[in-house]
């Protein structure tokens, strides 16, 4: 089983404080949809390169961020 990053991108405000601080650099601001609220949510790149390390989900100030460990 392989790590999982899990968005509520419904939620999302698309603040990128998770994508500055993921030491991946595997997060980027959707630019091709816009969430309920109105914003361009984050999403993963590159899932394969995650190390479920959970900082971008400490990072995210509305808890929209799952991450488990594979």
């Amino acid at each position: 089983m392989k790590n999982l990053v899990t968005i509520s991108t419904d939620l999302c405000k698309g603040c990128f404080l998770c994508g500055d601080a993921c030491p991946k650099k595997i997060l980027e601001i959707d630019k091709t949809g816009i969430n309920a609220k109105g914003y361009n949510p984050i999403t993963v790149t590159e899932m394969e390169k995650c190390t479920a390390c959970s900082i971008c989900a400490r990072m995210c100030p509305d808890s929209v961020i799952k991450v488990e460990r594979g």
